[in-house]
C-alpha cells in the first residue's frame, strides 16, 4: 500500500469534492486567476465548495481571489474550476500551491485551462490584450523537486509543448471568428510578491518573456507530468516596462481593474473552446 503522505491528502481531498458534488466527472479543469472570477458564474448547475472545507487544502489569500472550488457545466461539458488559486508568495510549499491540480486529475479532467492576470513586458502589448501563452519561462521553484510521485507521471516530463499545439490553433479560429483580438506570448513566472523592478521587466525582454506574473507555471508543470493537455492565457493588466513616466507606480487595484474588463472577452473564448472539445 502507498503511504506517501502527498498521495493520501490528494485522495481525501478528491475523495470530499466527489462526494459534495454528488460523483460528477468533469472533463475540464480551469483556474481562474486575479479579477477574472467572473467566467465562474456563467456555470451552470453549480456545486460550490470554500477550499477551506476541502480536508489538507489551503485558504487563498491573495487580493481578487474567492477561495472556491465549483463543479457544474460550461460550454456543454461538466467542469471543475478554481475561483481563485494559491501562490508561492503566499508562503505555501509547491505541493500545496498544485494540489488542486493534482485533486483534479483524480476527478476525471482530461483538459486544463489556466489564465491569469500579467504585466505586458512586449512593448507591442497594451491593458486589456489577451495573450495566447505559448511557451513560458520558470524562475520558480520546479513543483515536480522531491520524491516523484510515480503514480501521477514520470522522474523527468518532456515540457516541449507545455501548451497545447491544437487547442492554441482551435481558439485562434474561435478567436478569428468572434471578433476577439489575441496576442500569442511567452510567458514568465517569478515569486513576487512585489512587482519588479524597470531592469527585471528589461531583463526578462531580453530573455524572450512577452508578460511575466507570479502564478500559473507550477500548476502546468504538474499538468503535464500527469499528461493533461493545457491552453493558457494572459490577460495584459499593466504594460511592465522600463522607461516609464517619474510618477508611475504598479498598482494592484488597477490590475483588477484592467482583468475585469477583459474577462467577458476571456469567458466567451474559453466557453466557446470547451465546446469544440
Amino acid at each position: 500500500m502507498n503511504t506517501d503522505p502527498r498521495v493520501e491528502k490528494i485522495s481525501a481531498a478528491a475523495e470530499y469534492v466527489a462526494r459534495k458534488s454528488s460523483g460528477r466527472k468533469p472533463q475540464v479543469g480551469i483556474v481562474l486567476g486575479s479579477g477574472l472570477g467572473k467566467l465562474a458564474d456563467r456555470i451552470t448547475d453549480p456545486v460550490t465548495i470554500p477550499y477551506k472545507e476541502i480536508p489538507g487544502f489551503p485558504v487563498s489569500t491573495a487580493v481578487g481571489h474567492k477561495g472556491n472550488f465549483i463543479i457544474g457545466n460550461l460550454g456543454g461539458k461538466t467542469v471543475v474550476a478554481m475561483q481563485g488559486r494559491f501562490h508561492y508568495y503566499e508562503g505555501y510549499p509547491m505541493d500545496l500551491v498544485t494540489l488542486p491540480i493534482r485533486v483534479m486529475k483524480v476527478l476525471g479532467i482530461e483538459y486544463l485551462f489556466v489564465s491569469n492576470a500579467a504585466g505586458g513586458v512586449n512593448f507591442d502589448f497594451r491593458v486589456g490584450d489577451l495573450m495566447i501563452i505559448r511557451d513560458h519561462i520558470n524562475l520558480l521553484p520546479n513543483p515536480l523537486v522531491g520524491k516523484n510521485m510515480d503514480e501521477f507521471g514520470p522522474r523527468f516530463p518532456d515540457m516541449t509543448r507545455p501548451y497545447d499545439p491544437q487547442l492554441i490553433k482551435k481558439a485562434e479560429i474561435i478567436g478569428a471568428g468572434n471578433g476577439i483580438e489575441l496576442k500569442s506570448g511567452v510567458y514568465l513566472a517569478g515569486t513576487g510578491p512585489s512587482y519588479e523592478t524597470p531592469s527585471e521587466y528589461k531583463y526578462f525582454r531580453m530573455i524572450g518573456a512577452d508578460a511575466v506574473g507570479m502564478s500559473t507555471i507550477p500548476e502546468v508543470i504538474v499538468a503535464r507530468h500527469m499528461s493533461v493537455p493545457v491552453f493558457g492565457m494572459s490577460v495584459i493588466t499593466n504594460e511592465a516596462h522600463d522607461d516609464y513616466a517619474d510618477d508611475y507606480k504598479n498598482d494592484g487595484d488597477d490590475v483588477l481593474a484592467a482583468a475585469d474588463a477583459a474577462a467577458d472577452r476571456m469567458t466567451v473564448l474559453f466557453t466557446k473552446l470547451i465546446e469544440s472539445l
